[in-house]
């Protein structure tokens, strides 16, 4: 028997990750005693704060063990809300703030909640890897919008209007963005609400996970207009900011309708999210900013020596990203030369391969985040890693003819 007759359609239709696909052949490779410098996955390369170390530690000591609040634990949810108010201007109840097990909980939980089969689900691209394997979970259709970089990867209000139609229930994006690093201004933002407000029975995703990691400006989130608010649902976490990615901790802010259908969800799947997690969160949120600047000014450098590097390589062809920690770099002027051993490269999935096997450096495809034409190189990796990196891709892209 073979193994898809018997898993359900649900599971065969699904996609595997293509960065944790990158990231495992990439460690298959360091296993084999070859040094490859991993530029595809999404994590800070910073140690979590001691402070927010410290009240983990702490809270096993309190015995912070049981069971806990399926939404979370009403300190963690008021420090959300204070953080929203603070930081960004936003008032919200902590009825209104579900916790889950990670960001990536949080959408699935939301589009699972709002999405029956043959609703439509506008996606900007390039889009995250999951955003549109989550809607074939939820028997949704995605809708996507095309963006390249002369318009440095954001959409405009009228490709918003023309891509609704009466089926359409989410748009969900994320900005700053992953994979490009594109950030909407408040302005650019505002003109998108405009057609919301046209259209009262659209949600709204706000993937805002790489807030923090900005080099323009304040984050502004499309929540901030009130016209909307109610149907916007906040996507954040702690795992960029505070380089917590192991931790496993992310929220939304949303109505108190939709925050109670994704607690009525979570119940009946994961419950509440860990408890020693949550407690570091607490830290985390009431600690302050100062090792997230830090780590921002960090990226802001590796940003400029990435930009520098990838316009030094012919064939390439790059933006400055405005957040997040990625590069989403064109490279289709390589599409149809041949390899060393004679293997034509067909689109970015061949030449990421290529770029691993024959540099030794891990990318992602771009096809994985709904754009062949680029791939993705995250710069969450020391100065000279990085240098070492482009050295080869360089070096490698060199030798196709």
């Amino acid at each position: 028997m073979s193994t898809t007759s018997y898993l359900s359609d649900r599971i065969n239709s699904l996609s595997e990750s293509a960065t944790l696909k990158m990231t495992k052949l990439g460690r298959e490779l360091a296993a084999q005693g070859i040094n490859v410098i991993s530029l595809s996955v999404g994590e800070p390369d910073f140690n979590t704060p001691d402070h927010v170390k410290e009240a983990a530690k702490t809270a096993l000591d309190e015995n912070y063990t049981r069971y806990t609040p399926v939404p979370g634990y009403p300190e963690l949810r008021k420090a959300i809300v204070d953080k929203l108010k603070n930081e960004n201007g936003l008032d919200y109840d902590i009825s209104q703030i579900v916790v889950s097990t990670g960001a990536k909980q949080s959408l699935s939980n939301v589009i699972l909640t709002l999405i029956n089969p043959g609703d439509e689900v506008i996606i900007p691209t390039p889009y995250w890897v999951s955003y549109s394997e989550m809607v074939v979970l939820a028997e949704g259709k995605s809708v996507f919008i095309d963006t390249d970089i002369e318009s440095n990867f954001k959409i405009t209000p009228a490709q918003l209007e023309a891509a609704i139609t009466p089926k359409t229930k989410i748009f969900m994006f994320s900005s700053p963005c992953n994979p490009t690093g594109s950030v909407y201004s408040k302005a650019e933002l505002e003109a998108l609400a405009k057609v919301f407000e046209k259209h009262p029975n659209i949600f709204i995703i706000s993937d805002e996970i790489y807030e923090h990691i900005n080099f323009i400006d304040k984050h502004e989130s499309i929540a901030q207009f009130s016209s909307i608010k109610d149907r916007v649902i906040i996507v954040n976490g702690f795992s960029k900011a505070f380089a917590m990615t192991g931790w496993r901790l992310g929220y939304i802010a949303a109505s108190k309708e939709i925050a109670a259908a994704n607690d009525k969800m979570q119940g009946q799947t994961t419950s509440g999210t860990c408890s020693i997690a949550q407690r570091a969160g607490i830290a985390a949120y009431e600690g302050g900013l100062e090792s997230v600047n830090k780590m921002k000014e960090a990226f802001a450098r590796r940003r400029q020596l990435v930009y520098d590097l990838l316009n030094d390589i012919p064939g390439v062809k790059t933006n400055l990203p405005e957040g997040a920690f990625y590069f989403f770099p064109e490279i289709s002027s390589f599409f149809g030369k041949k390899d060393q051993d004679g293997n034509i490269i067909k689109n970015s999935g061949d030449l990421a391969l290529y770029l691993l096997n024959q540099g030794h450096v891990a990318t992602v495809d771009g096809n994985s985040f709904g754009n062949d034409n680029y791939i993705r190189l995250s710069y969450a990796a020391s100065d000279e890693n990085l240098k070492e990196a482009l050295r080869r891709i360089k070096e490698a892209l060199a030798k196709l003819s």
